[in-house]
């Protein structure tokens, strides 16, 4: 029965106007639409190593207690945590990935009538978060493609945009999807400039795999900055993407109004126990992380042989111009290499891709070489 109710016009006037974000394509979507098999998937940034074997060990072993409900405090991860970045576990709040405490902080910090800032070129979920819950997105620039940093964050002029209206600021280090990254003193600066009574988000999801760039560890401000809030998670280089578990460090005032409004139970029994097990596999990050860097450097080489332009890089991920993007994604696609086009992004001309296994980027670049081939 229609009854003639348009429910569009009864969302709330934030998620009236938004888009949903879209993922990487599914291994399984690309072949249900093709027919084909043996994909290797290079989009979504994911570690090719997969998860620590003693973080499947411990979930395996938390599965018989799949009937009853998780630690809602998360307890033990907190203690560990707290042991290795060294702060209270009051300070300490646990989300279903790092995407969750974004949204988490939105809901806290945002309304209608204040603002947050970021970064053009930065991470979708920040302005998702900001619009749902009826708040203004204010986008600065960034920088220009000849910069030191191609199109990485002006933190200068994103402290300039902080009016009386700024509730935070979002600032990836290192940023998605253009791996551009921030050292330590502009991000000093930065801070220093930031009135106290805006929350600053530092976004640290790709940390791990930027040690060797200068590029500092946001927890080490905590106390001097009671505004800050440090995200991490274990998506990415602890290889728990499928689990969905994140983390955010800062005051435990802010870690208190966090915990008011996060759902209960936000990570499972599962992940839980996985990434406790997986934060204790100092080894595997270390191979990991020492893949991505060999990985990314052939890469880059394969890039400037073929001519093609990439921006740098401290993720486990680079993106490449490539002209006509999309008719590169679509070739690829047929040839079983997913990517991701950045036209989303509002960089029609590149395409983003995982650092995956060197089986895997030889896949890629074959498929990539004989797209380029047939385009000449």
């Amino acid at each position: 029965m229609n009854s003639g109710l348009l429910f569009c016009d009864l969302a709330v006037a934030g998620v009236r106007g938004l888009s949903p974000y879209q993922p990487g394509k599914p291994i399984e979507e690309l072949e249900r639409e093709l027919g084909i098999t043996g994909i290797v998937k290079l989009a979504s940034n994911e570690n090719p190593l997969g998860a620590s074997p003693r973080a499947l060990e411990a979930a395996a072993a938390a599965m018989s207690e799949t009937h009853r409900y998780p630690d809602g405090s998360g307890f033990l991860l907190k203690q560990a945590l707290s042991a290795h970045h060294q702060v209270a576990p009051e300070q300490i709040t646990l989300g279903n990935g790092s995407n969750d405490l974004l949204d988490v902080l939105a809901r806290v910090f945002l309304e209608p009538g204040r603002e947050a800032v970021v970064s053009q070129y930065a991470f979708a979920i920040y302005a998702l978060s900001t619009q749902a819950v009826g708040a203004q997105c204010v986008t600065v620039p960034a920088l220009g493609p000849d910069s030191d940093m191609p199109y990485g964050h002006d933190l200068e002029a994103m402290a300039d945009a902080i009016t009386e209206r700024t509730a935070i600021v979002f600032v990836a280090n290192p940023n998605n999807p253009t791996g551009t990254w921030l050292t330590q003193a502009q991000l000093e600066r930065f801070l220093d400039r930031v009135p106290r009574r805006v929350v600053v988000v530092l976004d640290e999801a790709y940390t791990e795999y930027a040690r060797d760039l200068a590029c500092p560890d946001g927890t080490q401000w905590l106390a001097r900055y009671p505004n800050l809030v440090v995200t991490r998670t274990f998506s990415k280089a602890y290889g728990l993407a499928g689990l969905r578990v994140g983390y955010s460090l800062s005051s435990p005032e802010i870690a208190d109004l966090l915990n008011r409004v996060r759902h209960p139970f936000n990570v499972n029994s599962l992940a839980l126990a996985a990434a406790e097990a997986a934060l204790d596999d100092c080894a595997h990050i270390e191979q990991s992380v020492a893949l991505n860097a060999r990985e990314m450097k052939r890469l880059c080489a394969a890039f400037d042989a073929a001519g093609l332009k990439w921006l740098p890089s401290a993720g486990n991920f680079i993106s490449v111009e490539i002209g006509n993007a999309a008719a590169a994604y679509q070739a690829l696609l047929r040839r079983g290499v997913i990517v991701r086009p950045m036209a989303g992004y509002g960089l029609p001309s590149y395409l983003r891709v995982s650092v995956g296994l060197a089986e895997e980027n030889s896949r890629f670049l074959i498929a990539l070489d004989e797209y380029l081939e047939e385009a000449r």
